[in-house]
Protein backbone atom coordinates (compact mmCIF):
# COMPACT_ATOMS: atom_id res chain seq x y z
CA UNK A 1 0.00 0.00 0.00
CA UNK A 2 0.65 3.60 -0.66
CA UNK A 3 2.65 5.73 2.24
CA UNK A 4 -0.10 7.65 4.59
CA UNK A 5 0.29 11.25 2.96
CA UNK A 6 -2.87 13.10 4.35
CA UNK A 7 -3.09 16.32 4.36
CA UNK A 8 -4.01 17.77 8.25
CA UNK A 9 -6.09 20.73 8.48
CA UNK A 10 -4.44 22.10 11.16
CA UNK A 11 -1.18 22.97 8.83
CA UNK A 12 -4.31 25.20 7.24
CA UNK A 13 -4.45 27.76 10.04
CA UNK A 14 -5.32 30.61 7.59
CA UNK A 15 -8.23 28.90 6.21
CA UNK A 16 -9.28 27.66 10.19
CA UNK A 17 -8.98 31.98 10.65
CA UNK A 18 -10.69 33.22 7.79
CA UNK A 19 -13.71 30.29 7.90
CA UNK A 20 -14.28 31.48 11.61
CA UNK A 21 -14.25 35.43 10.20
CA UNK A 22 -16.56 34.42 7.50
CA UNK A 23 -19.37 33.34 9.97
CA UNK A 24 -18.50 35.87 12.74
CA UNK A 25 -18.66 38.70 9.90
CA UNK A 26 -22.60 36.87 8.73
CA UNK A 27 -24.10 36.35 11.94
CA UNK A 28 -23.51 32.66 11.94
CA UNK A 29 -22.47 31.99 15.27
CA UNK A 30 -18.49 32.19 14.43
CA UNK A 31 -17.76 30.50 18.69
CA UNK A 32 -20.04 27.86 17.84
CA UNK A 33 -17.94 27.14 14.55
CA UNK A 34 -14.91 27.51 16.76
CA UNK A 35 -15.17 24.94 19.94
CA UNK A 36 -17.14 22.33 17.62
CA UNK A 37 -15.26 21.78 14.54
CA UNK A 38 -12.03 19.15 15.08
CA UNK A 39 -9.01 20.72 15.29
CA UNK A 40 -7.55 18.18 12.41
CA UNK A 41 -9.29 15.84 9.91
CA UNK A 42 -7.57 13.74 7.46
CA UNK A 43 -8.55 14.52 3.89
CA UNK A 44 -6.88 11.51 2.22
CA UNK A 45 -8.56 8.14 0.67
CA UNK A 46 -8.62 5.52 2.80
CA UNK A 47 -7.40 2.06 1.52
CA UNK A 48 -6.50 -0.88 3.31
CA UNK A 49 -6.54 1.09 6.89
CA UNK A 50 -3.97 4.07 6.21
CA UNK A 51 -4.65 7.54 4.44
CA UNK A 52 -3.13 8.02 1.17
CA UNK A 53 -2.69 10.45 -1.80
CA UNK A 54 -4.83 9.48 -4.86
CA UNK A 55 -2.26 8.01 -7.54
CA UNK A 56 -3.16 10.62 -9.79
CA UNK A 57 -2.77 13.83 -7.29
CA UNK A 58 -5.16 15.31 -7.80
CA UNK A 59 -7.78 16.95 -5.35
CA UNK A 60 -11.22 18.70 -5.62
CA UNK A 61 -12.85 21.36 -3.32
CA UNK A 62 -15.50 20.50 -0.76
CA UNK A 63 -17.37 23.75 0.36
CA UNK A 64 -19.82 24.69 2.84
CA UNK A 65 -23.28 25.42 1.34
CA UNK A 66 -23.96 28.21 4.08
CA UNK A 67 -21.57 30.80 2.31
CA UNK A 68 -20.83 29.36 -0.87
CA UNK A 69 -17.08 29.29 -0.10
CA UNK A 70 -14.58 25.93 0.00
CA UNK A 71 -13.59 24.38 3.33
CA UNK A 72 -10.56 22.62 2.45
CA UNK A 73 -9.27 20.15 -0.58
CA UNK A 74 -10.03 16.39 -0.63
CA UNK A 75 -7.75 13.80 -2.52
CA UNK A 76 -10.17 12.74 -5.80
CA UNK A 77 -10.51 8.55 -5.81
CA UNK A 78 -9.59 7.72 -9.91
CA UNK A 79 -10.66 4.05 -11.38
CA UNK A 80 -6.41 3.17 -10.36
CA UNK A 81 -7.66 4.27 -6.62
CA UNK A 82 -10.55 1.71 -7.12
CA UNK A 83 -8.30 -1.12 -8.06
CA UNK A 84 -6.38 -0.41 -5.26
CA UNK A 85 -9.48 -0.95 -2.48
CA UNK A 86 -10.81 -3.51 -4.18
CA UNK A 87 -7.86 -5.71 -3.78
CA UNK A 88 -7.70 -4.50 0.45
CA UNK A 89 -11.23 -5.31 0.70
CA UNK A 90 -10.26 -8.62 -1.04
CA UNK A 91 -7.02 -9.38 1.18
CA UNK A 92 -9.33 -8.24 4.29
CA UNK A 93 -12.21 -10.38 3.11
CA UNK A 94 -10.43 -13.37 2.70
CA UNK A 95 -7.56 -13.08 5.01
CA UNK A 96 -7.82 -11.53 8.52
CA UNK A 97 -11.43 -10.08 8.61
CA UNK A 98 -13.16 -13.08 6.73
CA UNK A 99 -12.01 -15.57 9.96
CA UNK A 100 -12.93 -13.36 12.54
CA UNK A 101 -16.48 -14.79 14.12
CA UNK A 102 -18.98 -13.08 14.83
CA UNK A 103 -18.72 -12.23 18.92
CA UNK A 104 -15.24 -10.41 17.95
CA UNK A 105 -16.92 -8.58 15.23
CA UNK A 106 -19.58 -7.64 17.67
CA UNK A 107 -17.12 -6.26 20.07
CA UNK A 108 -15.19 -3.61 17.30
CA UNK A 109 -18.54 -2.62 15.70
CA UNK A 110 -19.55 -1.78 19.50
CA UNK A 111 -16.21 -0.34 20.20
CA UNK A 112 -16.57 2.15 16.97
CA UNK A 113 -20.15 2.90 18.20
CA UNK A 114 -18.13 4.33 21.50
CA UNK A 115 -15.82 6.25 19.66
CA UNK A 116 -18.42 7.79 17.99
CA UNK A 117 -19.93 8.46 21.19
CA UNK A 118 -16.94 10.64 22.47
CA UNK A 119 -16.19 12.27 19.29
CA UNK A 120 -20.00 12.86 18.34
CA UNK A 121 -19.49 16.65 19.12
CA UNK A 122 -16.89 16.91 16.47
CA UNK A 123 -19.21 14.56 13.77
CA UNK A 124 -22.22 16.62 14.04
CA UNK A 125 -20.12 19.78 13.24
CA UNK A 126 -18.34 18.18 10.52
CA UNK A 127 -21.67 16.63 9.02
CA UNK A 128 -23.47 20.65 9.33
CA UNK A 129 -20.14 22.00 8.02
CA UNK A 130 -20.25 20.37 4.65
CA UNK A 131 -23.86 19.72 4.39
CA UNK A 132 -25.17 23.04 5.93
CA UNK A 133 -27.92 21.46 7.91
CA UNK A 134 -28.52 23.11 11.41
CA UNK A 135 -26.29 21.18 13.95
CA UNK A 136 -28.90 20.74 16.55
CA UNK A 137 -30.44 18.56 14.05
CA UNK A 138 -27.03 16.70 13.27
CA UNK A 139 -26.36 16.36 17.06
CA UNK A 140 -30.24 15.29 18.16
CA UNK A 141 -31.02 13.03 15.28
CA UNK A 142 -28.04 12.29 12.41
CA UNK A 143 -25.39 11.16 14.61
CA UNK A 144 -27.20 9.44 17.25
CA UNK A 145 -29.16 7.51 14.67
CA UNK A 146 -26.03 6.64 13.03
CA UNK A 147 -24.30 5.30 16.26
CA UNK A 148 -27.79 3.23 17.06
CA UNK A 149 -27.59 1.74 13.78
CA UNK A 150 -23.44 0.34 14.64
CA UNK A 151 -25.43 -0.57 18.30
CA UNK A 152 -27.78 -2.60 16.55
CA UNK A 153 -26.21 -4.29 13.79
CA UNK A 154 -23.55 -5.36 16.77
CA UNK A 155 -26.23 -7.17 17.99
CA UNK A 156 -26.62 -9.07 14.86
CA UNK A 157 -22.98 -9.99 14.56
CA UNK A 158 -23.09 -13.42 15.83
CA UNK A 159 -26.71 -14.28 14.83
CA UNK A 160 -26.62 -13.03 11.25
CA UNK A 161 -25.08 -15.84 9.58
CA UNK A 162 -27.11 -18.57 11.40
CA UNK A 163 -28.31 -21.23 8.51
CA UNK A 164 -31.43 -24.11 9.45
CA UNK A 165 -31.17 -27.70 9.16
CA UNK A 166 -33.38 -29.19 6.73
CA UNK A 167 -35.29 -32.32 6.40
CA UNK A 168 -34.37 -34.33 3.24
CA UNK A 169 -36.97 -37.57 2.09
CA UNK A 170 -38.85 -36.49 -1.06
CA UNK A 171 -39.01 -38.57 -4.34
CA UNK A 172 -35.95 -36.99 -5.53
CA UNK A 173 -33.90 -38.43 -2.94
CA UNK A 174 -34.77 -41.89 -3.48
CA UNK A 175 -35.73 -43.40 0.05
CA UNK A 176 -38.76 -42.60 2.24
CA UNK A 177 -37.17 -42.82 5.60
CA UNK A 178 -35.68 -39.87 8.00
CA UNK A 179 -32.16 -40.15 8.50
CA UNK A 180 -30.51 -40.74 5.31
CA UNK A 181 -29.33 -37.58 5.05
CA UNK A 182 -27.90 -34.86 6.77
CA UNK A 183 -28.97 -31.54 5.27
CA UNK A 184 -28.82 -28.13 6.40
CA UNK A 185 -28.20 -24.18 5.34
CA UNK A 186 -24.78 -22.27 5.48
CA UNK A 187 -25.62 -18.77 5.54
CA UNK A 188 -22.48 -16.68 4.07
CA UNK A 189 -21.19 -13.23 3.73
CA UNK A 190 -21.55 -12.50 0.33
CA UNK A 191 -18.11 -10.91 0.15
CA UNK A 192 -16.42 -7.73 -0.54
CA UNK A 193 -19.28 -4.88 -1.82
CA UNK A 194 -19.16 -1.46 -3.24
CA UNK A 195 -21.39 1.00 -1.65
CA UNK A 196 -22.46 4.80 -2.82
CA UNK A 197 -23.17 6.84 -0.22
CA UNK A 198 -25.58 10.15 -0.68
CA UNK A 199 -25.06 13.48 0.33
CA UNK A 200 -28.50 14.69 2.41
CA UNK A 201 -27.13 12.27 5.29
CA UNK A 202 -23.68 11.15 5.17
CA UNK A 203 -22.98 9.53 8.25
CA UNK A 204 -26.48 8.36 8.87
CA UNK A 205 -26.54 6.98 5.47
CA UNK A 206 -22.85 5.42 5.79
CA UNK A 207 -24.47 3.73 8.89
CA UNK A 208 -27.61 1.93 7.06
CA UNK A 209 -24.84 0.85 4.55
CA UNK A 210 -21.86 0.03 6.82
CA UNK A 211 -23.60 -1.73 9.78
CA UNK A 212 -25.28 -4.70 7.93
CA UNK A 213 -21.83 -5.21 6.19
CA UNK A 214 -19.61 -5.55 9.13
CA UNK A 215 -22.64 -7.20 11.14
CA UNK A 216 -22.51 -9.93 8.17
CA UNK A 217 -18.73 -10.46 8.04
CA UNK A 218 -18.27 -8.39 4.06
CA UNK A 219 -15.65 -6.16 3.31
CA UNK A 220 -16.46 -2.45 1.73
CA UNK A 221 -15.39 -0.31 -0.46
CA UNK A 222 -17.20 3.20 0.00
CA UNK A 223 -17.29 6.03 -2.43
CA UNK A 224 -18.95 9.04 -0.12
CA UNK A 225 -20.65 12.17 -2.21
CA UNK A 226 -18.03 14.70 -3.71
CA UNK A 227 -20.14 17.45 -1.86
CA UNK A 228 -19.92 16.00 1.70
CA UNK A 229 -16.57 14.04 2.39
CA UNK A 230 -15.87 15.09 5.88
CA UNK A 231 -17.64 13.37 8.44
CA UNK A 232 -17.20 9.83 6.58
CA UNK A 233 -13.31 10.97 6.65
CA UNK A 234 -13.61 11.27 10.45
CA UNK A 235 -15.73 8.45 11.13
CA UNK A 236 -12.58 6.31 8.79
CA UNK A 237 -9.74 7.69 11.64
CA UNK A 238 -12.61 6.09 14.11
CA UNK A 239 -12.30 3.13 12.75
CA UNK A 240 -8.65 2.93 12.25
CA UNK A 241 -8.82 3.48 16.39
CA UNK A 242 -11.13 1.09 16.81
CA UNK A 243 -8.85 -1.05 15.52
CA UNK A 244 -10.64 -2.94 12.37
CA UNK A 245 -8.07 -5.22 10.48
CA UNK A 246 -6.63 -3.44 7.82
CA UNK A 247 -8.72 -3.46 4.47
CA UNK A 248 -11.87 -4.55 5.62
CA UNK A 249 -13.83 -0.87 5.42
CA UNK A 250 -12.20 1.15 2.32
CA UNK A 251 -13.24 5.03 1.88
CA UNK A 252 -13.03 6.85 -1.62
CA UNK A 253 -13.69 10.28 -1.98
CA UNK A 254 -14.49 11.97 -5.74
CA UNK A 255 -17.47 12.09 -8.30
CA UNK A 256 -19.69 8.87 -9.80
CA UNK A 257 -19.49 8.90 -13.67
CA UNK A 258 -16.74 11.56 -14.60
CA UNK A 259 -13.77 12.42 -12.58
CA UNK A 260 -12.88 16.26 -13.25
CA UNK A 261 -10.18 15.62 -16.01
CA UNK A 262 -12.83 13.65 -17.50
CA UNK A 263 -11.69 10.44 -16.68
CA UNK A 264 -13.58 7.26 -16.24
CA UNK A 265 -15.53 7.81 -12.17
CA UNK A 266 -14.85 6.25 -9.55
CA UNK A 267 -18.86 5.32 -9.25
CA UNK A 268 -18.91 3.87 -12.44
CA UNK A 269 -15.43 2.25 -11.92
CA UNK A 270 -16.66 0.22 -8.80
CA UNK A 271 -19.89 -0.51 -10.34
CA UNK A 272 -17.75 -2.76 -13.23
CA UNK A 273 -15.33 -3.87 -11.37
CA UNK A 274 -15.18 -7.71 -11.06
CA UNK A 275 -13.90 -7.72 -7.18
CA UNK A 276 -16.85 -6.70 -5.81
CA UNK A 277 -19.94 -9.15 -5.65
CA UNK A 278 -22.51 -6.42 -4.84
CA UNK A 279 -23.33 -2.60 -4.98
CA UNK A 280 -25.89 -0.85 -2.66
CA UNK A 281 -26.45 2.84 -3.43
CA UNK A 282 -29.24 5.10 -2.58
CA UNK A 283 -29.66 8.11 -4.50
CA UNK A 284 -31.55 9.47 -7.19
CA UNK A 285 -33.53 6.50 -9.37
CA UNK A 286 -31.95 7.41 -12.97
CA UNK A 287 -29.09 6.88 -11.25
CA UNK A 288 -29.70 3.77 -9.41
CA UNK A 289 -30.95 2.34 -13.01
CA UNK A 290 -27.63 3.20 -14.74
CA UNK A 291 -26.17 1.17 -11.78
CA UNK A 292 -27.94 -1.95 -12.57
CA UNK A 293 -27.36 -1.30 -16.10
CA UNK A 294 -23.50 -1.35 -15.19
CA UNK A 295 -23.59 -4.04 -12.52
CA UNK A 296 -25.38 -6.48 -14.74
CA UNK A 297 -22.65 -6.03 -17.68
CA UNK A 298 -19.58 -6.50 -15.44
CA UNK A 299 -20.40 -9.80 -13.08
CA UNK A 300 -24.11 -9.74 -12.50
CA UNK A 301 -23.45 -8.07 -8.88
CA UNK A 302 -26.14 -8.07 -6.60
CA UNK A 303 -28.29 -4.55 -6.42
CA UNK A 304 -29.82 -3.09 -3.71
CA UNK A 305 -31.46 0.47 -4.42
CA UNK A 306 -32.75 3.44 -2.07
CA UNK A 307 -34.12 5.67 -4.39
CA UNK A 308 -36.32 9.03 -5.12
CA UNK A 309 -39.97 9.19 -3.70
CA UNK A 310 -43.06 11.55 -4.42
CA UNK A 311 -44.28 10.19 -0.64
CA UNK A 312 -48.27 11.03 -0.40
CA UNK A 313 -49.05 12.21 2.97
CA UNK A 314 -52.97 12.29 4.07
CA UNK A 315 -55.04 13.80 5.99
CA UNK A 316 -58.29 13.14 7.33
CA UNK A 317 -60.95 15.18 8.78
CA UNK A 318 -60.75 13.49 11.51
CA UNK A 319 -57.41 13.71 12.39
CA UNK A 320 -55.95 15.69 14.99
CA UNK A 321 -55.37 18.76 13.33
CA UNK A 322 -52.34 20.24 14.84
CA UNK A 323 -50.45 16.68 15.00
CA UNK A 324 -51.45 15.88 11.54
CA UNK A 325 -49.61 19.94 10.58
CA UNK A 326 -46.59 19.44 13.08
CA UNK A 327 -46.32 16.02 11.12
CA UNK A 328 -46.76 17.33 7.79
CA UNK A 329 -44.53 20.38 9.24
CA UNK A 330 -41.38 17.99 9.74
CA UNK A 331 -42.21 15.37 6.95
CA UNK A 332 -41.23 18.10 4.33
CA UNK A 333 -38.88 20.43 5.86
CA UNK A 334 -36.90 18.31 7.91
CA UNK A 335 -33.07 18.88 6.54
CA UNK A 336 -34.49 21.37 3.96
CA UNK A 337 -36.97 19.04 1.63
CA UNK A 338 -33.70 17.31 1.09
CA UNK A 339 -35.17 13.88 1.82
CA UNK A 340 -35.99 11.03 -0.03
CA UNK A 341 -39.01 9.96 2.22
CA UNK A 342 -40.41 13.89 2.26
CA UNK A 343 -43.98 14.00 2.55
CA UNK A 344 -44.33 16.25 -1.02
CA UNK A 345 -47.35 15.51 -1.90
CA UNK A 346 -50.15 16.63 0.93
CA UNK A 347 -53.34 15.31 0.83
CA UNK A 348 -56.10 17.27 3.07
CA UNK A 349 -59.74 16.58 3.36
CA UNK A 350 -62.04 18.85 1.81
CA UNK A 351 -64.43 19.83 5.00
CA UNK A 352 -60.71 20.72 6.99
CA UNK A 353 -58.77 21.96 4.14
CA UNK A 354 -58.90 25.89 4.36
CA UNK A 355 -57.71 25.45 8.08
CA UNK A 356 -55.01 23.06 7.39
CA UNK A 357 -53.58 25.66 5.17
CA UNK A 358 -53.67 28.57 6.95
CA UNK A 359 -52.14 26.88 9.86
CA UNK A 360 -49.56 25.23 7.99
CA UNK A 361 -48.86 28.33 6.37
CA UNK A 362 -48.56 30.25 9.86
CA UNK A 363 -46.26 27.12 11.28
CA UNK A 364 -43.70 27.60 8.10
CA UNK A 365 -43.52 31.51 8.40
CA UNK A 366 -42.23 30.96 11.48
CA UNK A 367 -39.86 28.25 10.72
CA UNK A 368 -36.15 30.51 11.38
CA UNK A 369 -33.37 30.07 8.22
CA UNK A 370 -30.14 30.36 8.36
CA UNK A 371 -26.62 29.06 8.93
CA UNK A 372 -25.84 25.61 10.29
CA UNK A 373 -24.47 27.45 13.39
CA UNK A 374 -26.85 30.14 14.68
CA UNK A 375 -29.03 29.97 18.14
CA UNK A 376 -32.21 28.87 16.97
CA UNK A 377 -32.11 28.42 13.28
CA UNK A 378 -34.48 25.33 11.80
CA UNK A 379 -33.53 25.41 7.84
CA UNK A 380 -30.50 25.65 6.37
CA UNK A 381 -28.89 26.04 2.89
CA UNK A 382 -29.97 23.51 -0.09
CA UNK A 383 -26.20 21.43 -0.90
CA UNK A 384 -25.02 23.65 -3.79
CA UNK A 385 -25.89 25.92 -6.56
CA UNK A 386 -26.59 23.09 -8.85
CA UNK A 387 -29.70 22.14 -5.99
CA UNK A 388 -30.86 25.43 -5.71
CA UNK A 389 -31.10 26.38 -9.29
CA UNK A 390 -33.36 22.84 -9.60
CA UNK A 391 -35.40 24.35 -7.22
CA UNK A 392 -35.73 27.86 -8.30
CA UNK A 393 -36.64 26.47 -11.61
CA UNK A 394 -39.31 24.12 -10.20
CA UNK A 395 -40.86 26.57 -8.09
CA UNK A 396 -40.85 29.32 -11.42
CA UNK A 397 -43.21 25.95 -13.29
CA UNK A 398 -45.33 25.40 -10.17
CA UNK A 399 -46.12 29.36 -10.42
CA UNK A 400 -46.97 29.17 -14.08
CA UNK A 401 -48.99 26.00 -13.04
CA UNK A 402 -51.37 27.76 -11.75
CA UNK A 403 -50.86 26.70 -8.18
CA UNK A 404 -51.69 29.00 -5.50
CA UNK A 405 -48.43 30.50 -3.25
CA UNK A 406 -49.14 30.47 0.20
CA UNK A 407 -46.09 31.51 1.11
CA UNK A 408 -42.26 31.14 0.06
CA UNK A 409 -40.96 30.83 -3.18
CA UNK A 410 -38.00 33.21 -3.08
CA UNK A 411 -34.24 32.65 -2.97
CA UNK A 412 -32.57 34.11 -0.24
CA UNK A 413 -29.87 37.18 -0.68
CA UNK A 414 -26.44 37.23 -0.17
CA UNK A 415 -24.16 34.06 0.19
CA UNK A 416 -25.28 30.89 0.32
CA UNK A 417 -27.91 28.51 -1.29
CA UNK A 418 -30.80 29.25 0.87
CA UNK A 419 -34.19 29.16 -0.19
CA UNK A 420 -37.02 30.00 1.98
CA UNK A 421 -39.63 27.12 3.06
CA UNK A 422 -42.16 27.04 0.62
CA UNK A 423 -46.27 26.41 -0.14
CA UNK A 424 -48.01 25.58 -3.04
CA UNK A 425 -51.90 24.80 -2.46
CA UNK A 426 -54.37 23.02 -5.23
CA UNK A 427 -51.70 22.06 -7.15
CA UNK A 428 -53.33 20.31 -10.22
CA UNK A 429 -52.23 16.37 -10.50
CA UNK A 430 -50.71 16.71 -13.68
CA UNK A 431 -48.11 19.59 -12.47
CA UNK A 432 -44.60 19.39 -12.91
CA UNK A 433 -43.89 20.07 -9.02
CA UNK A 434 -46.56 17.29 -8.27
CA UNK A 435 -45.35 14.65 -10.29
CA UNK A 436 -41.07 15.46 -10.04
CA UNK A 437 -39.22 15.03 -7.11
CA UNK A 438 -38.16 18.19 -5.95
CA UNK A 439 -35.89 17.00 -3.10
CA UNK A 440 -36.09 20.36 -1.15
CA UNK A 441 -38.62 22.87 0.57
CA UNK A 442 -41.50 22.82 -1.21
CA UNK A 443 -44.88 21.35 0.03
CA UNK A 444 -47.96 20.69 -2.56
CA UNK A 445 -51.04 20.28 -1.13
CA UNK A 446 -54.54 19.33 -2.87
CA UNK A 447 -57.66 18.93 -1.68
CA UNK A 448 -59.82 15.38 -1.01
CA UNK A 449 -63.60 14.08 -1.03
CA UNK A 450 -62.98 10.40 -0.53
CA UNK A 451 -61.11 7.26 0.54
CA UNK A 452 -61.19 5.90 -2.74
CA UNK A 453 -60.16 9.76 -4.67
CA UNK A 454 -57.04 9.64 -1.92
CA UNK A 455 -55.84 6.12 -2.59
CA UNK A 456 -56.25 6.39 -6.53
CA UNK A 457 -54.57 10.05 -6.47
CA UNK A 458 -51.25 8.52 -3.87
CA UNK A 459 -50.47 5.87 -6.21
CA UNK A 460 -50.69 7.30 -9.22
CA UNK A 461 -46.67 7.89 -9.04
CA UNK A 462 -43.86 6.04 -10.23
CA UNK A 463 -42.51 6.06 -7.19
CA UNK A 464 -43.01 4.11 -3.58
CA UNK A 465 -40.74 4.86 -0.86
CA UNK A 466 -43.40 6.58 1.89
CA UNK A 467 -46.27 7.13 2.94
CA UNK A 468 -48.29 8.80 6.13
CA UNK A 469 -51.71 9.23 7.12
CA UNK A 470 -53.18 10.72 10.00
CA UNK A 471 -57.16 10.16 10.97
CA UNK A 472 -58.58 8.57 14.72
CA UNK A 473 -60.65 6.04 12.80
CA UNK A 474 -58.86 2.31 13.29
CA UNK A 475 -60.87 1.05 10.25
CA UNK A 476 -60.59 3.73 7.91
CA UNK A 477 -56.82 3.94 9.00
CA UNK A 478 -56.09 -0.33 8.08
CA UNK A 479 -58.20 0.11 4.73
CA UNK A 480 -55.81 2.53 3.71
CA UNK A 481 -52.61 1.26 4.79
CA UNK A 482 -53.43 -1.91 2.86
CA UNK A 483 -54.46 0.14 -0.45
CA UNK A 484 -50.95 2.26 -0.27
CA UNK A 485 -48.16 1.02 -2.67
CA UNK A 486 -45.56 2.51 -0.44
CA UNK A 487 -42.68 0.45 1.65
CA UNK A 488 -43.55 2.51 4.92
CA UNK A 489 -46.73 3.39 5.87
CA UNK A 490 -46.61 6.18 9.20
CA UNK A 491 -49.63 6.31 11.22
CA UNK A 492 -50.59 9.66 12.82
CA UNK A 493 -46.57 10.47 12.68
CA UNK A 494 -44.06 11.19 9.95
CA UNK A 495 -40.20 10.47 9.73
CA UNK A 496 -39.94 8.29 12.34
CA UNK A 497 -36.82 6.01 11.59
CA UNK A 498 -35.27 3.45 13.80
CA UNK A 499 -32.35 0.92 12.83
CA UNK A 500 -35.00 -2.18 13.76
CA UNK A 501 -37.26 -0.94 11.06
CA UNK A 502 -36.94 -1.72 7.73
CA UNK A 503 -36.98 0.91 4.86
CA UNK A 504 -37.05 0.91 1.41
CA UNK A 505 -39.51 1.24 -1.51
CA UNK A 506 -41.93 -0.12 -3.91
CA UNK A 507 -42.40 0.65 -7.57
CA UNK A 508 -38.95 2.81 -8.69
CA UNK A 509 -38.28 3.50 -5.38
CA UNK A 510 -35.63 0.85 -5.28
CA UNK A 511 -34.51 -2.69 -4.24
CA UNK A 512 -34.35 -3.93 -1.10
CA UNK A 513 -34.54 -3.03 2.37
CA UNK A 514 -32.54 -1.07 4.44
CA UNK A 515 -32.36 -1.59 8.70
CA UNK A 516 -33.73 -4.24 10.69
CA UNK A 517 -33.43 -8.01 10.16
CA UNK A 518 -34.59 -8.05 6.48
CA UNK A 519 -31.31 -5.67 5.90
CA UNK A 520 -28.75 -8.63 6.58
CA UNK A 521 -30.42 -10.43 3.64
CA UNK A 522 -28.59 -7.59 1.10
CA UNK A 523 -25.14 -8.80 2.30
CA UNK A 524 -25.71 -12.64 2.72
CA UNK A 525 -26.03 -15.76 0.69
CA UNK A 526 -27.66 -19.09 1.39
CA UNK A 527 -25.63 -22.55 0.26
CA UNK A 528 -27.46 -25.34 0.62
CA UNK A 529 -25.46 -28.51 2.23
CA UNK A 530 -26.83 -32.37 1.92
CA UNK A 531 -24.87 -35.46 2.96
CA UNK A 532 -25.27 -38.95 2.38
CA UNK A 533 -25.77 -41.02 5.54
CA UNK A 534 -26.87 -44.00 3.58
CA UNK A 535 -23.36 -45.91 3.81
CA UNK A 536 -21.34 -46.22 6.36
CA UNK A 537 -17.76 -45.27 5.81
Amino acid sequence: MMKHTAVRLSTRIALDINLTETYKTAGLGSAALASALPKHIETGLFIGGEFVKSRSGKTFTTEDPATGKPICEVQEAHEEDVNDAVQAANDAFYGEWGATGGYHRSRLMNKLADLMERNAGELAALESLDNGKAVGDSAAADIPLAIAYFRYFAGWADKALTGLTTEVSGPGTGYTGRNHFNSYTRMEPVGPVGQIIPWNFPLLMLAWKLAPVLATGCTTVVKTAEQTPLSALKLAELIQEAGFPKGTVNILSGFGDKTQDGKLGPGVAMCRHKGLNKIAFTGSTSVGQAIMVEAAKSNLKQVTLELGGKSPNIVFADADLDLAIQGAHLGLFFNQGQSCCAGSRLFVEASVYDEFVEKCSKEVQARVVGGAFTEGVHHGPQISAEQLQKIRGLIANGKKSGAELVTGGDQRTGDGYFVDPTIFANVSTDSQIWNEEIFGPVMCIRKFDSIDQVIAEANDTDYGLASAVWSTNTNKLHHVISKLQAGTVWVNCYNTLDAAAPFGGYKMSGIGREGGQYALSNYTRVKQVTQALSKVF
